[in-house]
This record gives structure tokens, sequence and C-alpha cells, in this order.
């Protein structure tokens, strides 16, 4: 594939392009499948794709927090869209997640509509007026929801939710390539709004499911849904996602522990971190990390 970005030529085999740097194609190769909502996979050769400078300045910073674990989870079952309630290890998960986000300056707070979700932020921020959004609901499992997952790894449909989720549809449910689309979807619009009415500094959070949030990381990293499986997303677990104009930063991944308020430009700071998020730019080597 042939690449163009500021009048220079490259050619690689294998190339994706973020819809945010505002790619345009000259040529739809035959292999371009969708990854997530806003990505694309360009396989074929001879494509020829120019990537604007970015031109947005600052970015916010999205904290995906799963909820608490269940009385499902601890019983070995799929819960799906069941109004199952957390369970005592949820609660005290949920009370110690909260004190890990204490302080933060959350700009806003989105949830699952689901009673897990709920839950969670009830113990974890308790002054915090969530808004629910239904995008980031739990996967539709269907017929499967209520069964363990015992049972379920003798059917049929198991090897391909393992090893082909983005061909996988539950009976009487979703597929996951729906579920995918529309947790993208509404993620990156929440991101959008949030830094439009709040500033490119703003921090905000949305509580999710262990699917719905691997999902959100697997088009972050710009990795076909096929591959979410090898994410982990553990209850009580906060993952941290910054959308630049050109790529998405994966911050944290099921952090359970670490500390959060690294997150958050410190005072004096913003204005580097902000110039640095609007270039897009990798820090090539790795960097300071985080101030601390």
């Amino acid at each position: 594939m042939k690449l163009a970005v500021g009048g220079v030529r490259f050619v690689a085999a294998n190339f994706m392009v973020n819809r945010f740097g505002r790619p345009r194609l000259v040529e739809r190769p035959a292999g371009l499948g969708a990854v997530g909502e806003c990505g694309w996979r360009c396989g074929g050769g001879g494509t020829v794709a120019e990537v604007a400078p970015p031109r947005v300045v600052g970015v916010a910073t999205l904290l995906l927090l799963r909820h608490g674990r269940t009385t499902a989870n601890a019983d070995g079952g799929l819960a799906g869209r069941q109004p199952v309630e957390l369970d005592d290890t949820g609660r005290a998960q949920a009370t110690a997640v909260g004190g890990r986000l204490a302080g933060l300056p959350l700009a806003a707070v989105v949830t699952s509509p689901l009673i897990r979700c709920r839950q969670t932020l009830e113990l974890a921020l308790p002054q915090a007026e969530p808004v629910v959004e239904d995008g980031l609901i739990e996967c539709g499992y269907g017929a499967w929801e209520g069964q363990s997952l015992k049972k379920l790894a003798k059917e049929p449909l198991w090897p391909v939710v393992q090893q082909h989720p983005s061909a996988a549809a539950f009976p009487e449910g979703e597929s996951m390539a729906a579920m995918s689309a529309r947790a993208v979807a509404a993620v990156r619009a929440w991101d959008a709004r949030v830094t439009a009415e709040h500033g490119p500094e703003a921090v905000w959070l949305a509580c999710s499911h262990g699917d719905v949030i691997k999902a959100i990381v697997a088009d972050a990293l710009g990795v076909h849904l096929d591959l979410f499986q090898r994410i982990v997303a553990d209850p009580a677990s906060v993952t941290a996602i910054r959308y630049t104009p050109l790529r998405p930063f994966l911050v944290r991944l099921n952090d359970t522990g670490g500390d959060l308020s690294a997150l958050v430009p410190p005072p004096g700071k913003r204005r580097r971190r902000a110039v640095r998020a609007a270039e897009s730019d990798a820090t090539v080597g790795g960097g300071a990390g985080a101030a601390r």
C-alpha cells in the first residue's frame, strides 16, 4: 500500500488509517473492513491515503470503569442484561475504586442502564449524578443469558465467540460486531461532547461491562474485533483512553490499584500536555511518563 503524508510517499504492506486523521482513500482496496466505528484497515495494494495534520488542540481523558463483581460472576454464570446485583466482594470493590477516583475533577459520569453499573457508581461516586447511556449496555447474549459458562462452552457457537467474535451473533440476541459498533460510537460521541463543553483537559468516566470495554479498547488500539479476547477487563478495573485527532492513546488498561491522579494534568503543565496531545505524536523511546 502507498501512503502519502505531507508530500512524502511511503509504501507499506498493511496500514491502519484512523478516521480522525481525516484520511482520503483515493482507491478503495478490496480488503477494506471496518474496525469498530471509526477506523479502517487497508489491505489492498496500490491504495493512496492522504492524512491531514491534526488541528484540534488538546483532548479529554476517558476513564472506563467496569462494574464490581456480581452474584452471576461469582457463580460462573453469564448475566447479560439480567438485573443481577453486586455481591459483597463487588460492593467492596466499588467502594475501593471510589477511593482511587476521589478528588478527580470528573466533568461527566455516564453509565450503562443495568443495575450492577448503577450500584457500582452509587458506592464509588455517591455525589455523582450519572447519565444513562444505552450504548454502554451489556452485549445482548439472548438465549445464553442466565446460563453457566461451563454449559455454554459446549455450544457450537462457543469457538466462534472465542476465535472469531466478529462473526458471533447470539441466538435471540445481539451480534458482537453490533455491540462493538454502538459502544464505540457512544464513547467517541461523548468524548467529543465533553471536550467541546469542558475543554481539552477534561476527565470523564463511563461505567460499563467487560466485553463492552474490551471492544472499546480494541477499537482504540486499532485491532480487529477478532483479537479482542486477548484483552482483560476485571471487575472494578479502570482503563484510560485519550482520543487524539490522529490516533487514540491507551493510557491505562485493567488498572485495579494504581494511582489515578496522574491522569489529570498537573497545574502549570496543562498547556504542554494539550499541545503534545494535539500533535497526536507518540513519544519515541517511551518518554518520562506521567508526573508523580
